[in-house]
């Protein structure tokens, strides 16, 4: 009844039904959880417990959604070349980003509106991030703020930061003061949505933010320049990015890079790294898989930065394949909202250990033992 009335009842209602459970379901998390073994079963776990609006705002791309279907598609295509006989009984999925030691390379990318998915949203997803030993990337459209965030967890937190345009560079002072007083490591500056794609499936679904939802890092998202209630992110260049070094010592990442002459742009202006995107299909539908681009755009880069890549992640294979065409780590997006659906933190932290150990068992396989032993030779 929730689900096939939520359009009529108001985006007022929507905290109290987006993340709640059938009423069929009340088994305990770890129980309820038990028969999920890879990222998909999250996502059809998930979907029976979200609202309509709430899952066709997570899952939903732009236009024909062709862009998401090659996120996967490419992956699929790429041919593994194993070697045997090599002695992987200690394997190291260890490395360094930034200073900051991690024990894997898997990170949760910055997702939007999480109180839309868990009645805690953000602050839920640091919990989970926490057991899982996992840095989050908070949203600039998180919906808690970074002190309560950092708070719930005691891994590395980053921020992404969207419209650096000059009339709001007072404010993105502010809050970039603000997410480094809680611990922020590290700023990702989404650079490549200057305005909103096509979301046809998120526009019939009736999509619009919940009135009672508090955005404090984007507060013009109440203002009369959105779009199905959600801001357009458009007017910066890359002055403003040379602004933003200028203000701040943190760790500056662009996310959002698919060319690679963009790729130099960004190195010239000074940026520590690069997140190799296609914004998760959302934006211009028909942009190539982030797998098929991230080749060109780490040989553009030659090793100067760190390079990253998100999209289309959902096994083990696919974390070494991007490893292999040149990332140093990867960012899973969907994945981690659809276990915060299914089970909360709990949720949040199983889909990065399924991630993990898929990961390893993928490094065995091959006859990979360390990150450093990953490379091209991988790809068959």
């Amino acid at each position: 009844m929730v689900l096939s009335t939520v359009g009529a009842l108001g985006a007022t209602l929507l905290p109290a039904v987006a993340a709640q459970p059938r009423p069929a379901a009340h088994k305990g998390k770890a129980e309820a959880l038990s028969g999920l073994v890879s990222l998909d079963d999250f996502e059809r776990a998930a979907r029976e417990r979200m609202a309509t609006m709430a899952y066709e705002f997570v899952a939903s791309g732009a236009g024909d959604e062709i862009t998401i279907r090659w996120n996967r598609e490419d992956y699929n295509k790429l041919k593994l070349r194993p070697r045997v006989l090599v002695d992987v009984e200690v394997l190291d999925t260890s490395l360094e980003l930034f200073g900051q030691k991690s024990d894997f390379p898997i990170l949760l990318a910055p997702t939007a509106l999480q109180r839309l998915t868990h009645p805690e949203g953000e602050v839920e997803t640091a919990r989970g991030a926490g057991v899982a030993n996992a840095t989050f990337v908070v949203s600039s459209l998180s919906t808690r703020r970074m002190a309560d965030i950092a708070r719930a967890t005691t891994t590395p937190l980053w921020f992404q930061l969207y419209g650096l345009n000059k009339e709001r560079h007072g404010f993105v002072r502010d809050v970039v003061q603000e997410v480094k007083a809680s611990g922020c490591r590290a700023l990702c500056v989404t650079v490549d949505a200057p305005v909103l794609g096509a979301r046809n499936r998120q526009a019939r679904a009736g999509f619009r933010i919940p009135d009672v939802f508090e955005t404090p890092y984007y507060p013009e998202r109440v203002g009369a320049k959105t779009a199905a209630g959600l801001p357009i992110l458009g007017g910066f260049t890359w002055k403003d990015v040379a602004w933003l070094r200028s203000v701040t010592n943190l760790p500056i990442l662009l996310k959002g890079i698919l060319n690679p002459e963009d790729a130099e742009l960004a190195i010239r202006a000074g940026v520590d790294g690069i997140i190799v995107s296609n914004h998760g299909g959302r934006c211009l539908d028909t942009l190539p898989a982030t797998i098929s681009a991230l080749p060109a755009v780490a040989e553009k880069v030659a090793g100067r930065v760190p390079v990253l890549v998100d999209g289309g992640i959902r096994r083990g294979t696919d974390v070494l394949k991007a490893l292999a065409l040149g990332a140093k780590a990867v960012l899973i997006g969907r994945p981690y909202i659809y276990g915060l659906a299914a089970g909360g933190a709990t949720g949040v932290s199983r889909v990065v250990e399924i991630l993990r150990d898929e990961f390893k068992m993928a490094m065995a396989l091959t006859g990979r033992r360390t990150l450093a032993e990953i490379d091209r030779s991988v790809i068959g």
